[in-house]
């Protein structure tokens, strides 16, 4: 990400868009199939599988292989039309038996991660397998166990060639989960743009910092704010909340779960829009409205001319400039109103804010605290 640069184009509310399965969903059809195969020599396929809201959806297996006590079933990742880095991944699931009323336990194989810090679902040292694709696995396996007469006593490793490599585009190594992807989902259904996967990132960042004993986090809007607010206030990696255009989402999770210190930090034209009142900052979802911009320069003391020139201007960083270059502190201004947002957003929550703007370069243009 980079500050104020283009938006991803999001498709048309009305476009039909093609919904996926997340890799908890895959986890689950791949070890189903592989239980089967471990009990009774044929692997399931297309296999179907259970979803917590009811709906049995069928996968076809990529790869399956049986190699003495042990069977492999591999599905690839479908995300539908959603732009997921893991769209096309190959989610394996290993089974073997486990000792005798050990129930289902799972490990983590390649390109899986293993959790290294407090606060997120999981203990320290687990495999980064969330609890419903748990649930999932362990539904599924009962269901094969009950039918077939087994007592269902599984271990069940999950691997993802090249996750290891994947997993550097996510949020995973910031959290504390190393060597490779996490094994998520809820509902099983991956809703093409539904944004859901990147809040719960920021919402388990937040668990992370908390957990470790963090009292300073900062959100920022894109990577040149990051770098920008990480390198003033000399915050490590666990500290930096990936906030994105989600300020609501960040905002409202710290409401109900503070920590004692936030840095907001954006470009201008993204935080301008957090001061007019948005907490969405997406293009699509939200405009910076440059009247409201020239109101705000007269506010506090732009000259009749320049107010004019700033609510005719193309757009939010035009209006930075002309109020550099007459001296005027607009930066400072939209610092403020913005940190007034998110005040009025934590609503009494006991956490000290501070706001911090950039430019392109990262070089700050306005601050408030």
């Amino acid at each position: 990400m980079t500050d104020d640069a283009p938006d991803e184009l999001i498709p048309d509310d009305g476009a039909p868009l093609r919904r996926g399965w997340t890799t908890g969903a895959c986890a689950t059809a791949a070890t189903k199939s592989a239980y089967a195969a471990l009990l009774t020599g044929r692997f399931l396929d297309p296999v179907e599988i259970l979803l917590p809201g009811g709906e049995r959806p069928s996968f076809a297996l990529a790869r399956e292989t049986r190699d003495g006590d042990s069977a492999t079933a591999g599905v690839v990742k479908d995300a539908g039309d959603d732009p997921d880095v893991t769209h096309g991944a190959l989610v394996l699931a290993t089974v073997r038996r486990g000792s005798p009323g050990s129930g289902v336990s799972f490990r983590a194989g390649p390109g899986v991660g293993t959790v290294t810090k407090p606060g997120l679902p999981l203990p320290v040292g687990e495999p980064a397998i969330n609890p419903v694709p748990r649930q999932m696995m362990r539904a599924a396996v009962a269901e094969l166990a009950a039918a077939l007469g087994d007592p269902g006593d599984l271990v069940v490793e999950i691997s993802v060639p090249g996750g290891e490599a994947i997993a550097t585009q996510t949020w995973n190594p910031r959290l504390g989960i190393l060597g490779g992807l996490s094994i998520l989902g809820t509902t099983g259904i991956v809703v093409p743009y539904s944004c859901a996967a990147w809040i719960h990132s920021i919402h388990r960042g937040i668990d992370v910092a908390r957990a470790t004993g963090l009292i300073h986090v900062a959100g920022a809007t894109g990577s040149t704010s990051e770098a920008a607010v990480a390198k003033l206030h000399g915050l490590d990696e666990g500290a930096l909340l990936d906030m994105g255009d989600f300020a609501g989402g960040m905002l409202k999770y710290l409401r109900r779960h503070p920590v004692p210190r936030l840095t907001i930090a954006g470009g201008f034209a993204k935080l301008a829009k957090l001061a007019q009142g948005h907490l969405d900052l997406h293009s699509g979802r939200s405009q910076v409205d440059l009247g409201w911009l020239a109101a705000i320069a007269a506010e506090i003391g732009a000259a009749a001319a320049l107010t004019a020139e700033i609510a005719g201007a193309n757009t939010g960083l035009a209006a930075l400039r002309l109020s550099q270059v007459a001296g005027l502190p607009l930066g400072d201004a939209v610092a403020a109103r913005a940190r007034a947002t998110a005040l009025a957003t934590l609503d009494g929550a006991p956490i000290a804010v501070d706001v911090l703007v950039v430019d392109r370069e990262g070089n700050p243009v306005g601050r408030a605290s």
